[in-house]
């Protein structure tokens, strides 16, 4: 993956055709859902289920470092620090543990450290 700086960023012509996008319906919209695999007569993706919060607000909501959180989760420092920042995807099984983080931490930091040997 090629590494840019920020100043080349910004100076990067925009690709996004803000005239298309701001021309698309409702039923562009539903047509697009099901193309890809998604029924848009399905309330259950409206219920928040898939929402996941950034892996930075549920770290600092849960009050943590950026090297105790990677430690918590099982993830490389710099692996959390590209998910913060946007660089690499986080895969869905972390997803997952994020989500459950957010809606459950007690729980969920409770079953974490469930089994690891206790700090001295």
């Amino acid at each position: 993956m090629a590494k840019i700086t920020l100043e080349e960023a910004l100076t990067r012509p925009v690709t996004v055709d803000r005239a298309r996008l701001d021309a698309t319906t409702d039923e562009d919209i539903r047509r697009y859902m099901i193309e890809d695999g998604f029924d848009p007569d399905d309330p259950s993706h409206l219920d928040g289920s898939a929402i996941v919060l950034p892996p930075r607000m549920i770290r600092e909501r849960l009050g943590m470092t950026q090297a105790t959180f990677a430690e918590v989760i099982g993830a490389p420092l710099a692996t959390l620090k590209n998910w913060e920042q946007g660089r690499t995807m986080i895969p869905p099984y972390v997803r997952t543990l994020l989500n459950i983080l957010d809606r459950e931490p007690e729980a969920a930091l409770r079953a974490i450290m469930a089994g690891r040997p206790e700090a001295a």
